[in-house]
C-alpha cells in the first residue's frame, strides 16, 4: 500500500459515542508506519471516549494496536491522521515541550519495564516524579506515597535492592505522586508471578478509588481485565468491542 491508494474512508471505525467533557476524545485517528516502500497499519481509524474516573482495560492480540493506542494516547507519538483530544487539547498539534509537559504532569505513564533511577532511593525517586510534575514533595510526604502501595519499610532502598514486583509498586508510587488526571499502564503484570501481579492489580484499584484517577490498563489477560469497570478489545487496529462490567 502507498499513500496515493491509502483510503482513510475504508479505515473508518465508528464504534464510541463522544461528548464535549470527555477526558479523551479520539476521532478516525489512524497511525501508519512507513519504513522503505513497506506501510503498516497500526490503527485504522478509531473512535474513543473516556470519561474521567473511569478504570478501563485495553485488550487485544499481540499486533492488535492496543500498544500504539496507548502511545498516541500518552503523546508520545503523533497519528498519521486523526485527532486526539485530552482535556479538549489536541495531541498531534501541541509542541514537543508542551507534550512532554503534559507527561510529567498530567498524563502519568506505568510501563512493563519500570523506569526509576537506578542511583536514587525509593523515596527520592517520589521525590523527584513529583518535582518534574510540578509539585513538590518533602521527605515525610514521599514516604507517605509509598506507604499507599505498601513500601514505607522499603523507601530508603535503591531499586536493585527490590524485588520485581516492589519496583512496579514503587514506580506506580511514583507515577502517582505527581497525581495526574489519567494513569497509562501498559502491562504492568507482564512480568510478575501471579501473587505479586494480584497485589499489584488490588493496590491499583484502591489508588483508583482513593484518588480518582483515570486509569487505561493496557493487558492480554482476560483475569486482569475483569478487575476494570469498562473493557475495550482492539483488533487489527479497530475497536472490536466496548463493553461496560459495572
Amino acid at each position: 500500500m502507498t499513500p496515493a491508494t491509502f483510503n482513510r474512508r475504508d479505515l473508518r471505525d465508528t464504534t464510541g459515542s463522544l461528548r464535549s467533557d470527555d477526558l479523551y476524545d479520539l476521532r478516525d485517528v489512524i497511525r501508519i508506519y512507513r519504513e522503505a516502500d513497506v506501510e503498516t497499519i497500526a490503527l485504522r481509524g478509531v473512535d474513543l471516549a473516556i470519561r474521567p474516573g473511569e478504570l478501563v482495560a485495553l485488550m487485544g492480540r499481540s499486533g492488535s494496536g492496543k500498544s500504539t493506542l496507548l502511545n498516541v494516547m500518552a503523546g508520545s507519538d503523533r497519528p498519521t491522521a486523526g485527532r486526539v483530544l485530552f482535556r479538549g487539547r489536541d495531541l498531534a498539534t501541541v509542541g514537543d515541550d508542551e507534550r512532554a509537559r503534559l507527561r510529567g504532569s498530567e498524563i502519568g505513564i506505568v510501563y512493563q519495564s519500570q523506569n526509576l533511577a537506578a542511583m536514587l532511593s525509593l523515596q527520592e525517586n517520589v521525590q523527584l516524579s513529583a518535582w518534574l510534575a510540578g509539585r513538590p514533595l518533602d521527605t515525610g510526604a514521599a514516604i507517605d506515597e509509598l506507604d499507599g502501595v505498601g513500601l514505607r519499610e522499603r523507601a530508603g532502598h535503591r531499586p536493585d535492592q527490590l524485588s520485581g514486583g516492589e519496583q512496579q509498586r514503587g514506580a506506580l508510587a511514583c507515577v502517582l505522586a505527581a497525581r495526574p488526571a489519567v494513569l497509562l499502564a501498559d502491562e504492568i503484570t507482564g512480568e510478575l508471578d501471579s501473587r505479586n501481579a494480584e497485589t499489584l492489580l488490588e493496590l491499583l484499584r484502591d489508588r483508583h478509588r482513593a484518588i480518582g484517577t483515570t486509569v487505561i490498563l493496557v493487558t492480554h489477560d482476560p483475569a486482569v481485565a475483569q478487575t476494570a469497570d469498562r473493557v475495550i478489545e482492539l483488533r487489527d487496529g479497530r475497536v472490536s468491542s466496548d463493553r461496560r462490567l459495572a
